[in-house]
């Protein structure tokens, strides 16, 4: 009995010397931190698209600094930070990705429509550069039937989508 306690003891000795030594903060999200990222600015992030939503930047700003702050124990502050985030939309589109026929005389029309956002993200950590980044996020959501009555929604599922991709790279280094 006293053999089998003092193997316990040291099993789970080692493995708790093992994980405090691991050189990234593991958290059930999958996200790997490096432990020295305590804090992170995230700028406001500009709506340059051609078709302009008034309320996409801050919907999409705020949505990506709730991200962070509910899935890691980073703080976000403003200035002077371990890393910075910041960025610009830069597409915001409604296409037909599928048409519909209609009478002798009348135009065909869209039988489902795509509404597509883009943001540029740059992500930059000073303390080790090679997890910095410059790139574009791109997802869409297909609907059908009127935009407008739809929008609001469809953008929100839409931010999520991009925001859980930002989250991704930048924390759990999915390439």
């Amino acid at each position: 009995m006293r053999r089998r306690q003092f193997l316990s003891l040291v099993t789970t000795g080692t493995g708790s010397i093992f994980l405090a030594s691991c050189a990234y903060k593991l958290s059930l999200n999958g996200a790997s931190i490096p432990p020295d990222l305590k804090t992170i600015d995230i700028q406001f992030f500009e709506n340059n698209a051609p078709l302009v939503v008034s309320t996409l930047s801050q919907t999409f700003t705020e949505a990506l600094k709730n991200r962070i702050r509910t899935q890691t124990s980073i703080s976000i502050v403003r200035g002077e930070a371990n890393a910075t985030m910041s960025g610009a939309i830069i597409g915001y589109s409604i296409a037909p990705v599928s048409i519909q026929a209609t009478n002798n005389n009348a135009p065909p029309i869209a039988g489902a429509s795509r509404l597509t956002i883009t943001v540029n993200v740059k992500y930059v950590y000073e303390a080790d550069k090679k997890l910095s980044f410059e790139e574009p996020f791109t997802k869409y959501k297909e609907f059908t039937g009127e935009s407008t009555a739809q929008e609001q929604s469809l953008i929100q599922d839409i931010v999520k989508q991009l925001t859980e991709d930002i989250f991704n790279r930048a924390f759990a280094n999915w390439n």
